[in-house]
């Protein structure tokens, strides 16, 4: 990691760990913690990392962001800062300034579609949008007879029906009936819907292995003092061996997570080295967020089910994040078809190359 990466980095850690402490947000049940701590995100800079201070960001490289994006895994927020670096991403890859507040994305799900009428509408529907609720503005990536489009949208001229993900944040359906943006760009050449999948596969694929180390660290300490039949349950062989398989699905997690961020952070285009390192990502990470899950609560048992306790604020947001932008079996059809179309022939070249 750069020097540069690491302050990004150690500065939203520093945040997290000032104003996101889990004990507390698990017993804060009216979220008044969300405020301090999405102030003291804005002042950093950190929603805006993404978009070019031209357009109204801090100017961060992917990298950076990427950063940031791991220790928000980590900590399982329940902010849409993931969204609104996404968003504001989106909008600059067109020249969008971004607006202030919180963002969202739309569309989130690979089969949905938001098309560009001849007046310069928006038209359709997005399901499972997160934080929808919460936005000011959405960025949406819409599809017109001559290409595809980016643009800037008010929240309040959608229609937004309230969902809710497994991990009890907000997972809304977006109905753009003629909605009519406040900016809107041609997306740049060879810049289509994938290419916003596979970026926003990327960052769900960081905050589940995030999430992975947390469950991880969690689930040791828990061995390490849980006593049973006078003795810590680390010491039971059977326990052993549930930490030693979760200690291998976090570190590959992670290995695919940060593998496809830094060749996206030093990719030129979504091509198809990208697709390959993107979809493994979110195909690995999906599963090993619910393999993951599983045994860290056979670890704990009955308690990591109670409200009380903390894991499920990891477990259940890293299984919430495995359907966004495209769930593990979309994307390992999507890499089948591409790897067929290819031939046999291109398999291993293009794995070794990576």
């Amino acid at each position: 990691m750069a020097e540069s990466e690491n302050i990004v980095a150690e500065t939203a850690e520093k945040i997290f760990a000032d104003l996101a402490d889990t004990q507390t947000i698990n017993h804060d049940k009216e979220g008044r913690w969300k405020e301090p701590l999405w102030r003291a995100l804005t002042e950093a800079g950190l929603p805006l990392s993404w978009v070019p201070e031209d357009c109204g960001g801090s100017g961060a490289s992917l990298a950076e962001g990427f950063s940031v994006l791991s220790a928000a895994g980590r900590f399982a927020l329940a902010v849409p800062l993931a969204e609104t670096m996404l968003a504001g991403w989106l909008l600059s890859q067109a020249g969008i300034t971004s607006p202030d507040g919180a963002m969202t994305v739309a569309p989130a799900n690979p089969k949905d579609r938001i098309a560009l009428n001849p007046d310069g509408t928006l038209s359709g529907r997005a399901r499972g949008i997160p934080f929808a609720k919460d936005a000011r503005h959405i960025a949406v990536l819409a599809t017109g007879s001559n290409g595809a489009s980016i643009a800037l949208v008010e929240a309040a001229a959608a229609r937004i029906e309230a969902g809710l993900g497994l991990g009890g944040d907000n997972s809304d359906t977006v109905t753009f009936d003629k909605a009519r943006p406040s900016a809107i760009k041609p997306a740049p050449k060879d810049f289509d819907q994938n290419s916003l999948m596979l970026m926003g596969g990327v960052a769900r694929s960081l905050q589940i292995a995030g999430s992975l180390e947390s469950i991880l660290d969690i689930s040791v300490r828990y061995a390490g003092e849980r006593v049973a039949f006078e003795k810590k349950i680390a010491k039971f062989q059977a326990v052993q061996h549930n930490l030693a398989r979760l200690a291998g699905e976090s570190a590959a997690a992670l290995a695919a997570a940060t593998s496809a961020a830094d060749a996206i952070a030093n990719a030129t285009a979504f091509n198809d080295e990208i697709f390959l390192e993107a979809a493994s990502a979110k195909i690995r990470c999906a599963e090993a967020a619910e393999k993951g899950g599983s045994i860290a609560h056979q670890v704990h048992g009955a308690i990591g089910f109670t409200t009380e306790h903390i894991l499920h604020r990891y477990s259940l947001r890293a299984l919430a994040w495995r359907d966004d932008f495209g769930s593990e079996s979309y994307w390992a059809v999507e890499l089948g078809k591409r790897v067929a179309a290819r031939g046999a022939d291109e398999l291993w070249p293009l794995v070794a190359a990576r």
